[in-house]
């Protein structure tokens, strides 16, 4: 059934198959990589293929490590000032739902200042990075690419001179990305990466060397995660294994550029039958709107359960919008096909023409 729901989201069909079946009996071990230990042989060869497949697909300079951890991209909303925060002082766009969150755990650490948010007019939008106060002397400047919940991507890396911290959980791999512009990105993985479990981190040296200089629980450094090759303890394993399934289809595919295309056209088309219909209301300026991540409500609020109704009647999951906002979302992470957003699309338009 088309999966649109925001997260965990739909994942492959090829890389569900292959671990249906692989789950009994990996590759003739006569075990499941749920069994595997983490020390093991087959095991490393899993986690080392997974690393080189997503250096691959990002272009990762070599001066940047990847961190695979635990705990979401939550846990990183604190780890990163722990690990990264030597002035005393973090800078903070706020830009949602998301991004908002990860300033108000920091305020609890150390200084924020927050140096944007977004204009909330007919529509709503990010504001150009050369309008944002200054923040001279902080450790870093925090983003977050895109907003799940408001609907809201950034449409062009923010300059600045500080070292640019990204939460990317929910817009990476969806497109080729510049990873010399950040200082670090990190990534929950249940989005465009694989099932829950595992958050990815990839930093530049540089910042790693400040992790060193932190008193933290080896588990909770980058610095000594990286030296373990984030096997301190013991990781999400199978976790770790899906992700290198999916970068392994990712290349299958055609890579990122591959995924954008594909990204770019289904968010269009859906964006297309909520501007044609007067009943669907989207308040994102299209300069900023997203496309993983599609928020609308209808004019006429009493509808909402009916469209949910149908909706379901026809197998699509996930449409409800988050519990914090209401309304309607459709997401399109990488593994929605063409025909699930076509389907989507038409059912759409047939609701709007039998309520106008």
């Amino acid at each position: 059934m088309p999966n649109f729901n925001a997260g965990p989201a739909a994942m492959p069909q090829a890389v569900l198959e292959s671990i249906q079946t692989n789950l009994q009996d990996y590759q003739g071990l006569g075990l499941s990589v749920l069994e595997m230990s983490h020390r093991s042989p087959e095991f490393a060869e899993i986690a080392a293929r997974a690393e080189s497949d997503l250096r691959q697909l990002l272009g990762i300079p070599t001066d940047y490590a990847v961190l695979f951890m635990q705990g979401g991209a939550s846990a990183q909303f604190a780890l990163c000032v722990q690990n990264l925060d030597v002035h005393g002082k973090v800078a903070y766009a706020n830009t949602g739902y998301w991004s908002q969150k990860a300033m108000n755990c920091a305020q609890s650490l150390t200084a924020v200042q927050q140096v944007t948010h977004c204009s909330e007019g007919k529509t709503i939008r990010i504001p150009d990075s050369a309008d944002w106060a200054q923040s001279p002397g902080a450790s870093f400047l925090h983003i977050t690419d895109n907003e799940t919940i408001d609907g809201i991507v950034f449409n062009e890396v923010p300059a600045t001179d500080l070292p640019l911290v990204c939460d990317m959980s929910s817009s990476i791999l969806s497109q080729p990305i510049d990873v010399s512009r950040y200082g670090m990105i990190y990534a929950g993985a249940q989005k465009n990466i694989g099932p829950a479990g595992i958050t990815l981190v990839i930093v530049h040296e540089a910042l790693l060397a400040r992790s060193e200089s932190q008193s933290l629980p080896p588990v909770f450094s980058y610095s000594a995660m990286h030296k373990a090759g984030s096997m301190l303890n013991t990781p999400p394993t199978f976790a770790w294994y899906a992700a290198g399934l999916v970068f392994d289809w990712l290349r299958q595919q055609g890579g990122l550029s591959a995924m954008a295309e594909q990204n770019q056209r289904q968010a269009a088309s859906v964006y297309a039958v909520l501007d044609e219909h007067a009943l669907y209301v989207n308040r994102v300026d299209p300069i900023n709107r997203s496309r993983m991540n599609i928020p609308f409500t209808l004019a006429d609020e009493s509808l909402t359960e009916a469209l949910l109704v149908g909706a379901n009647a026809r197998g699509f999951i996930g449409l409800k919008g988050h519990k914090s906002i209401g309304g309607l979302r459709a997401s399109l992470y990488n593994a929605v096909t063409d025909q699930a957003v076509e389907d989507l699309v038409d059912y759409l338009a047939s609701f709007a023409r039998e309520h106008v």
